[in-house]
């Protein structure tokens, strides 16, 4: 008997130990939304997709080209992130989310997305456990599709410097050069803001990262 027929013997079709998943290990679904194509690259609806890169550059990993969206898996501690980036567009986000939930049964409560707020001055966080939608189409469709608003967001303040009926030209435009300059700052606080919900819970992310 050769060494594979002896540990399929005595092992069977059970994992190995190093194969088993670490029960003290808590997955983490981190949904950044935004829209896919060459045109929307780089805009202020997009800024979940900058913080989603940023997470996974400093993790050292990649995305992949999946159902639904693109993602990148890593461990910060502890917690393993499932990080995505909707393939469905700003507007049917929900379908890509609720797909990943269940496909790596994670539940609401370990569910945070990451999106632009029209409301906030450029930079600035705001990290809630539900809520209101605020207009925002992403979080709208998520809340109808998981029929619920009680999941966590981070909302990235994009400002709102335009007028009257400008908003979707905003919002669909690029950052200003100021913008631009301090946003490498502010986007390294959005991830530890997203770690620190992973590592900490959802409530000492609020009070340490909210209105900085």
């Amino acid at each position: 008997m050769n060494i594979l027929q002896l540990i399929s013997s005595l092992f069977g079709h059970r994992k190995m130990p190093s194969e088993a998943e670490d029960p003290n290990v808590m997955k983490y679904l981190i949904a950044c939304l935004g829209n896919i194509g060459a045109e929307y690259d780089g805009t202020r609806h997009n800024i979940g997709f900058r913080v989603a890169d940023a997470l996974a550059e400093a993790a050292g990993a990649t995305f992949e080209d999946h159902r639904y969206g693109f993602v990148s898996r890593f461990r910060v501690k502890n917690a393993e992130l499932v990080v995505l980036k909707p393939s469905t567009y700003m507007n049917l986000s929900g379908n890509a989310v609720r797909y990943w939930m269940q496909k790596e049964n994670v539940p609401v409560e370990r569910l945070l997305v990451v999106c632009d707020d029209l409301s906030l001055p450029f930079g600035k966080l705001r990290m809630r456990q539900g809520g209101a939608d605020g207009g925002h189409n992403g979080l709208k469709h998520i809340a109808q599709v998981l029929s619920t608003q009680t999941f966590a967001r981070l909302r990235f303040g994009i400002g709102n410097d335009f007028p009257r009926g400008g908003q979707v030209d905003f919002v669909l435009g690029h950052f200003s050069d100021d913008d631009l300059q301090a946003m490498p700052e502010r986007i390294a606080l959005a991830t530890d803001a997203v770690r620190t919900f992973c590592l900490a819970g959802v409530q000492t992310a609020m009070n340490q990262y909210n209105n900085k």
